[in-house]
């Protein structure tokens, strides 16, 4: 069971913080785009291409649903994960502690560099971003214990700064 959720749009630094933060604690991560390829034998965006967006849904539901069970003390959620219901009661109710990674799109811009390994960034990438926030922000703020903003941070800082506030919850 996850200690710390780490939720936020792509470009927020999600993985990078989530490996961070492993190094500090010495423990393990979950990060569930890289289980979702593992599992599929693919890209998330050839899912996408080959499979659908819903297929897609189903299998991160899957995946997000086992890590909150039995996954390591660090969970990293693909930007998406928390539209599905079932996912934002698991979520809402595990105990674990939930940071929503925020980042304006100034910054996530060149970090995710709107590329075509993220697919419902595609097509007028910046304003499919703003469109996602939009959708995705009251959703990420409601499940979220603390918010901080990855803007202008390395994500060792961002690490730190979660550790800290962690410790300062204990």
């Amino acid at each position: 069971m996850p200690k710390v959720i780490l939720i936020g749009p792509p470009g927020a630094g999600k993985s990078s913080v989530a490996k961070a933060l492993a190094r500090i604690w010495n423990v393990d991560i979950s990060d569930t785009d890289h289980l979702i390829e593992e599992q599929a034998g693919k890209k998330i965006s050839a899912i996408f291409v080959d499979d659908g967006e819903e297929a897609f849904r189903a299998l991160e539901r899957k995946i997000v649903l086992e890590c909150i069970e039995s996954g390591a003390p660090i969970l990293s959620l693909g930007g998406g994960a928390i539209l599905d219901l079932d996912s934002q009661r698991a979520i809402s109710h595990c105990g674990a502690a939930v940071v929503f990674l925020d980042v304006s799109i100034a910054q996530a811009a060149p970090r995710v560099g709107f590329n075509k390994d993220r697919p419902l960034l595609l097509i007028n990438p910046r304003q499919q971003w703003l469109s996602l926030m939009e959708k995705r922000r009251p959703i990420y703020e409601s499940l979220a214990s603390t918010v901080i903003s990855t803007d202008n941070k390395k994500a060792t800082e961002v690490a730190a700064e979660i550790d800290s506030w962690m410790q300062a919850r204990a």
